[in-house]
């Protein structure tokens, strides 16, 4: 059949002869069925766990990175051993290691931090074939839903939801800008400058509550339990580092009974090169119509009218700060909870704890800061160094002024005045 042919029996069958036409394929067809090449980086939120997967041809350009080039997070956490042969670097860490942040929202619980590629020279070479790169990583966990297959929903409110309303409160310790409008996102901090936190409770549901910090300490990593520490909350709810030097103190009134604030001097720790600090406070609430006591309160320490006061409750609550015998220290108050004494189930409905951590806090100016810093880490050297160029600069004007004086001299006699004149 001829071409003739076949358009004359489409025109029949369609009424039409476009139909019988040849229609174009458009490049962005192909486009949209070509495979796209994968990420060089794969991140997994487990549960517990945080999974990265790097490939070594991380930029794509062929030129494979070396894995002891790459870490995780601020405390350099290095990968797992892998062979030469493979072609990926993984890297396997619980989600509150490595100096990993985490941030609670209203709807999520969010974990920041971040795969950093540092090259370095090979052997003996001074010079580099790769770029530096930091990749940011962040895990969401969505902090409450109801999934469910069923298609009739219940009239009635599940005992296991009206235990969630009574007893699964979210704390969270946050680090504040000065006017407390927002959260502070750098966390770096001069001697002499104050840290302004923010402990909080999210409590849903719940009956109205009121927050307390029974206990706080400041340590070198994460661990709260680790030396050397530094105690600036104790005898439940004593701010002791304001005793000191330090103008540390609870801000009264607070804004709202699910929140307390407090300031405290920052400081660092001696005989340590370590320019980062975190800080644990062990928080607590109780019924917001329950008076404050002397095992739930929040006393600070004036040195003008030398005593402690509270920011709501009786003044005498705050007596026993001067002793330190306010009940069991809330150190060791913590260590008997971890170590499997139960509360009691009608005590959780009534009294809810959990331990919160914040840091890295970020001290510039350490020895471990010098290498960033550059000359400027060194002041009275520069004023040595000025100055000793200053007398060089002025001596040799001294010298040349001289030299030029007598010259003229030399070549201009000075003729005697007459008496006639």
């Amino acid at each position: 059949m001829g071409p003739r042919s076949r358009l004359f029996l489409c025109f029949l069958l369609w009424g039409s002869t476009e139909l019988c036409s040849p229609q174009p394929f458009w490049d962005d067809e192909i486009e949209r069925f070509r495979p796209s090449k994968p990420p060089t980086v794969m991140v997994e939120c487990q549960e517990a766990q945080l999974v990265v997967t790097v490939d070594k041809d991380l930029f794509g350009t062929g030129k494979l990175i070396r894995p002891a080039d790459l870490t995780l997070g601020p405390d350099s956490c290095e990968p797992l051993a892998s062979a030469d042969t493979d072609g990926v670097v993984r890297f396997e860490v619980g989600l509150h290691e490595c100096g990993s942040i985490l941030q609670v929202t209203d709807d999520a619980l969010v974990y920041n931090t971040f795969l950093l590629h540092n090259p370095r020279p090979v052997g003996n070479l001074s010079i580099l074939r790769t770029n530096r790169a930091e990749v940011p990583i962040e895990c969401r966990y969505p902090r409450q839903g109801n999934v469910s297959s069923w298609a009739i929903q219940p009239t009635w409110v599940p005992f296991r939801t009206t235990v969630f309303s009574e007893e699964k409160l979210v704390f969270s310790l946050r680090l504040m800008e000065e006017n407390w409008s927002t959260e502070k996102m750098m966390p770096t901090f001069q001697l002499g400058d104050r840290a302004h936190l923010q402990a909080q409770v999210h409590t849903g549901s719940h009956v109205p509550l009121r927050l307390f910090v029974d206990h706080c300490v400041a340590t070198l990593t994460p661990d709260w339990s680790t030396s050397p520490y530094h105690t600036i909350v104790d005898f439940h709810g004593c701010l002791v580092d304001g005793l000191t030097d330090a103008s540390s103190a609870f801000k009264a009134p607070r804004p709202r009974p699910e929140i307390l604030q407090f300031i405290v001097d920052m400081f660092h720790f001696a005989n340590d090169s370590r320019n980062t600090i975190y800080i644990t406070c062990h928080l607590k609430v109780t019924p917001v119509d329950r008076v404050p006591d002397q095992l739930n309160k929040a006393c600070s320490f004036s040195k003008s009218s030398n005593r402690w006061s509270p920011v709501e409750g009786p003044t005498d609550i705050c007596r026993c700060c001067n002793k330190g015998r306010c009940g069991i220290s809330g150190r060791s108050r913590r260590l008997s909870h971890r170590e499997g004494q139960p509360v009691p189930r009608s005590r959780r409905h009534v009294t809810e704890e959990a331990d919160v951590t914040v840091g890295p806090l970020i001290f510039l100016g350490k020895m471990s800061d010098r290498g960033v810093e550059g000359p400027t880490s060194s002041p009275p050297l520069v004023m040595l160094g000025l100055g000793l160029a200053t007398v060089m600069t002025l001596t040799l004007a001294a010298i040349v002024l001289g030299l030029t004086g007598r010259r003229r001299a030399a070549s201009h006699p000075v003729c005697p005045v007459s008496a006639s004149q």
